[in-house]
């Protein structure tokens, strides 16, 4: 309640995003608010208690992040503010394995998001995946689906092998893009494979460096299924999106968002870059050491 309260008072609505965490040893749930408010230029002073912009007690900021197992928050003025709260069962591990974060949004009206994605953590490597049913819909969700589970099967081989893999089993269905990334454990070079409308994206220090994608269906018309290798140091960003979202982004026009946990970096990306006229899904994910 803290945060739909903060979300009304002080930004005049905004948006409460669920995630479910159950993959590793963490079992619970992530809390994510975003809003086009007017931000915040000092956070820090903001957290503390007493501190208040609208006459109210401020406690709000400071009893959420005691309340949760993971915090964390970006604000800029003018900017908005996007916030995450993430509340772990009793006895699960509090240190994630990997610093992971995903919006899937479907398009209004419609039951369920015809995109998806995916995270699979083997001793080696961890392996990204994101899809894009053709259209949106139940249909589109049904091929989305499919991809995920021979994703699961397949993800420790290439990424233009899985792809490869999903092609053949997604002739039942209508059709998907999809974007696979393979994460070595060490420091070796990513390897990124993707086919249709879809993107991949290194978020380094430097600035940003797409990866390749190639045209085509999965399940229909589908050319050269090919790899490519991108290196990418501990603590840079890979960001997968479907085409719900705009290419244009920069996280350089958000000052310090880069840092910050990849949950609130895909839902700014989602709020200020969603389309609006099809689903939309992105996830970020920061390589480990």
């Amino acid at each position: 309640t803290e945060v739909a309260t903060n979300l009304a008072r002080h930004a005049g609505g905004g948006s409460l995003l669920l995630r479910r965490i159950g993959s590793g040893a963490a079992r619970g749930v992530d809390l994510v608010a975003v809003d086009r408010g007017p931000g915040m230029a000092d956070v820090g002073r903001c957290m503390r208690d007493g501190v208040s912009t609208t006459g109210t007690r401020g406690e709000g900021l400071g009893a959420i992040s005691r309340k949760a197992d993971l915090f964390d928050i970006w604000s800029q003025p003018g900017k908005g503010a996007a916030l995450l709260a993430r509340v772990l069962e009793p006895a699960t591990a509090s240190v994630e394995s990997l610093a992971t974060g995903a919006v899937n949004i479907a398009l209004d009206h419609q039951p369920v998001s015809g995109d998806a994605w995916a995270v699979n953590e083997r001793p080696d490597a961890v392996t990204l995946c994101l899809v894009d049913g053709l259209g949106h819909g139940p249909h589109a969700a049904e091929a989305a689906q499919e991809a995920l589970r021979v994703f699961h099967e397949k993800a420790g081989g290439a990424p233009e092998d899985v792809l490869r893999a999903l092609h053949q089993a997604l002739m039942k269905t209508r059709g998907a893009a999809a974007s696979i990334c393979r994460i070595p454990r060490d420091a070796s070079p990513m390897r990124f494979a993707g086919i249709g409308n879809v993107a991949g994206t290194i978020v380094t220090r430097q600035g940003r460096r797409g990866m390749l994608c190639h045209n085509g269906i999965l399940g229909h018309q589908v050319g050269r299924i090919g790899a490519n290798d991108y290196a990418a140091a501990a603590g840079d960003l890979v960001v997968l999106h479907s085409d719900g979202l705009t290419m244009n982004w920069d996280l350089a026009d958000y000052p310090g968002l880069a840092l910050r946990h990849p949950a609130i970096v895909a839902a700014i990306l989602w709020r200020d870059h969603s389309r609006g006229r099809d689903d939309a899904c992105v996830l970020a994910v920061r390589r480990g050491t």
